[in-house]
């Protein structure tokens, strides 16, 4: 098992992966269709889209925090 401390590294490679998964089929078949070899083709252009995702997570997602902490209040 992964040490609880590593958990915020293991969520955002989680998150990134199955959103950029889902980004990059969607994009896939909107560009090329149901063709023969999609799945394939869907495949080669998640992984590079994932390398991008999950660095760009673990820069962005504090931002959003803060950006979220400040246009949110806590209700009494």
């Amino acid at each position: 098992m992964i040490p609880a401390r590593y958990a915020y590294f293991v969520f955002g490679f989680v998150l990134s992966g199955l959103m950029s998964m889902m980004v990059s089929g969607i994009a896939t078949y909107r560009t090329v269709g149901m063709i023969d070899g999609f799945v394939t083709l869907w495949l080669g252009n998640w992984l590079p889209s994932w390398m991008v995702a999950y660095p760009t997570l673990l820069v962005v997602s504090p931002i959003a925090r803060r950006l979220v902490a400040k246009l949110t209040r806590l209700d009494a």
